[in-house]
């Protein structure tokens, strides 16, 4: 039984070709459309996956509990408060322990290093549920959608607007240019990507026919873009720089002008949600008082537009997140790709 996939951990994006990302997307639309039409697909019957949260999540968490259950097996979710990693108990320790109890571990926290050292010493297949440098798991949902809505991932242009350097830009920026789609980041020079990744990403680029742009200029990188993706302004853990961020990326709002500065009446918007687009949240709330915004990344009426596609993204993440699972634990007959 041949498996190009088993037993191997998705910790990040580069550590896969195009071939082996795009089976990934493809056999995530295939799960989908087998969940659709109520077929069953319990490939990892039997299995216990560990789901590590250091931090919190909706998307995340409900796409890897459902995704798991689909596939027949029983996922245990460990909060912070029920984990002690680098705590009371180092990453090796933990790793071992866990790894010796689940037959999969998925980790969303803070540290890169934590889940790299979580697949070295653990045993099992580890999946990156977010770290503060990759979000493996986001792009395969975030391709999927591209696909869907235009059939392909060839000649497509995708501009993310905003904060250039966080995971999800990191991320698309990298996967992008791996798969062949031409990203441009579109955000102010202090947010601009660190110059290594920026370099990684022409690598692949060079590869795959990708043409990568890295600008301040909105109309410049929003014009010919088939989707317009941000994120919000303000990370997990940055809370101190609120001020400084809402000056910073106003002029980077996802609005309407920005939607017809495309110059394309079919671009999407994608966005990988929470997103503060109106004041109907605390946080929301909270910045209308302090800072007289009431839409921050991305306006009202652009996420409520025929252009938005962030639900779909978002149901996108369990079946994405399905079909890694399945593909690295379910000894399923994938001879290559």
């Amino acid at each position: 039984m041949q498996n190009v996939f088993q037993g191997r951990s998705l910790l990040a994006e580069k550590d896969f070709t195009k071939e082996e990302l795009m089976y990934f997307i493809d056999f995530s639309a295939h799960l989908k459309d087998m969940k659709k039409k109520g077929i069953p697909h319990r490939y990892l019957e039997g299995k216990n996956i560990a789901l590590l949260f250091e931090k919190a999540s909706t998307r995340t968490r409900s796409a890897f509990t459902v995704a798991a259950i689909d596939l027949g097996a029983h996922p245990e979710y460990l909060g912070k408060d029920d984990i002690q990693i680098g705590k009371k108990e180092s990453v090796e320790d933990t790793a071992k322990v866990l790894g010796g109890m689940f037959d999969g571990i998925e980790f969303r926290g803070f540290k890169q290093e934590n889940v790299e050292l979580l697949a070295k010493y653990s045993g099992v297949p580890v999946w990156n549920g977010l770290t503060d440098e990759w979000h493996p798991t986001q792009m395969i949902a975030d391709y999927l959608t591209l696909k869907e809505n235009f059939g392909t991932l060839e000649n497509l242009t995708l501009a993310y607007v905003g904060d250039g350097r966080n995971n999800v830009a990191n991320s698309l920026l990298v996967t992008g240019a791996i798969l062949g789609v031409n990203v441009r980041i579109v955000s102010p020079e202090s947010l601009f990507p660190d110059q290594e990744l920026i370099d990684l990403a022409r690598e692949f680029g060079n590869g795959s026919g990708a043409e990568i742009l890295i600008t301040a200029d909105v109309n410049e990188g929003v014009k010919g873009a088939d989707a317009l993706y941000t994120d919000v302004w303000v990370s997990m853990g940055e809370e101190d720089k609120f001020a400084e961020r809402v000056n910073l990326l106003k002029p980077y709002q996802i609005n309407m002008k920005m939607m017809k500065a495309t110059g394309k009446d079919e671009t999407i918007l994608l966005h990988c949600l929470p997103a503060f687009h109106d004041t109907e949240t605390e946080y929301g709330k909270m910045v209308k008082e302090n800072f007289g915004e009431v839409e921050m990344e991305v306006t009202d009426e652009v996420f409520r537009s025929k252009h938005a596609r962030q639900f779909d993204q978002a149901e996108n993440r369990m079946h994405s997140i399905k079909a890694i699972m399945a593909a690295t634990l379910g000894n399923l007959f994938i001879p290559r790709v």
